[in-house]
């Protein structure tokens, strides 16, 4: 699989909170936790569940930084 997004970041999935049609999924990526929102759908397609290894890919057209 060919990706364009250069932003991946591996990490464990700590937390699904599913809903009746989005759900957040919880990665712990080293110290931090990064938190995304997808469709049920999808987490049960993927068959998504704590402890899964899995990789957040981020696309954005804008990133800000603070110091």
């Amino acid at each position: 699989m060919k990706l364009s997004g250069r932003n991946q970041l591996p990490g464990e999935i700590v937390e699904i909170k599913k809903g009746d049609v989005v759900s957040e999924v919880v990665i712990q990526v080293g110290e931090y936790q990064i938190a995304g929102v997808i469709t049920t759908t999808s987490v049960e397609n993927m068959d998504l569940a704590v402890g899964d290894r899995v990789t957040a890919l981020i696309k954005a057209t804008e990133v800000s930084f603070i110091k």
